[in-house]
């Protein structure tokens, strides 16, 4: 092995560099945080000491709502889509950390999320639409407590195959698109 300096000390350089700085700065962030422990802590405790909290005001709701609840539920895949590309960076950036600057260009960040965005949408987009298409005759019960894709298949009386098919279909390429 050639000449090396072994480090035993890092050096934490703080929020700023400026003295009369630090301590504002940390009391706006303990602030912050305590404020945020404080409302979460009241909502805790709303939910327990009012029992007409644990129940939904209503048991009922509409078609659209509930196909817009889907839609939500399968927005939710952008963020598989952003770790992908948080990942990607990271890989970037370890593996060929020379090339770095060339390869993660802000034209390339500004493309990569926006397809992130587009691709989420999209996938969202498709079932939410062919779960529109869907009719609903005999039941009208949810055997859950929000509506969830594969209940809402159950009680369809329409022909599901294309909306189980685009679940394979989409769920393959999606998930083979994001290691």
């Amino acid at each position: 092995m050639g000449n090396q300096t072994f480090v035993k000390e890092l050096f934490l350089s703080g929020l700023s560099d400026l003295p009369a700085l630090q301590f504002p700065l940390f009391l706006f962030f303990l602030l912050i945080y305590l404020l945020t422990i404080i409302w979460n802590l009241l909502i805790i405790v709303l939910i327990v000491t009012d029992s007409h909290l644990h129940v939904p005001m209503t048991r009922n709701i509409t078609i659209p709502a509930c196909i817009t609840q889907i839609f939500m539920i399968f927005f939710a895949a952008s963020e598989t889509f952003l770790l992908t590309v948080m990942s990607y960076d990271r890989y970037t950036a370890i593996c060929q950390p020379l090339h770095y600057i060339q390869i993660m260009s802000w034209k390339v960040c500004v493309w990569l999320m926006s397809s992130m965005w587009c691709f989420s949408f999209i996938y969202s987009f498709i079932h939410t639409f062919f779960a529109s298409k869907l009719a609903f005759c005999e039941s009208d019960i949810i055997e859950t407590f929000f509506c969830d894709f594969p209940q809402l298949l159950q009680i369809s009386c329409s022909d599901i195959s294309i909306n189980i098919l685009l679940m394979f279909i989409l769920g393959g390429f999606f998930g083979g698109w994001c290691p």
